[in-house]
């Protein structure tokens, strides 16, 4: 019987739709060591229809923009989405992909609920919050912590 998830997958996989998904292939290659698991280029023999990639130990999966076939790429401000992004040296990875292009909008720092935690906005417009796991906490203690670092 075939798994209803592919192996090495997990039952969530984000699916980005970007302007130009070969160059943020190569971004997220040097500021996050992703490694590319599959490429299909579109019939135009520019944009890329699907690929996939892997980082750590999850698939991402990516595609150009197809306004014509109602996929359309984030602002480069921002998407209404974000990916979470687990490593083990935030503050290494977090100057990697500041050197590979993309902007710091939080630097990282010791966060009250026991993650060390940055975000930056990449080059294609998907903001990334990158952590390092320091510290294994209750919802009790996450509570009593965020008390404590916004008062209440």
């Amino acid at each position: 019987m075939v798994s209803p998830v592919p192996e090495g997958y997990h039952s969530v996989t984000p699916y980005l739709t970007i302007t130009n998904a070969a160059k943020a292939i190569d971004f997220y290659r040097k500021a996050f060591g992703a490694e590319e698991i599959y490429r299909m280029t579109a019939p135009d023999g520019e944009r890329l229809l699907h690929a996939q990639i892997k980082i750590g130990d999850s698939h991402l999966m990516l595609c150009d923009s197809f306004p014509e076939f109602g996929g359309s790429a984030p602002a480069r401000d921002g998407a209404g989405v974000g990916v979470h992004l687990y490593v083990a040296d935030v503050d290494a990875v977090m100057a990697a992909a500041e050197k590979a292009g993309a902007r710091i909008l939080n630097p990282a720092e010791d966060a009250f609920w026991g993650d060390r935690y940055g975000r930056l906005l990449d080059p294609f417009g998907v903001i990334w919050s990158v952590a390092t796991h320091i510290k294994d906490m209750t919802p009790d203690e996450i509570t009593v912590a965020a008390k404590q670092t916004f008062g209440g």
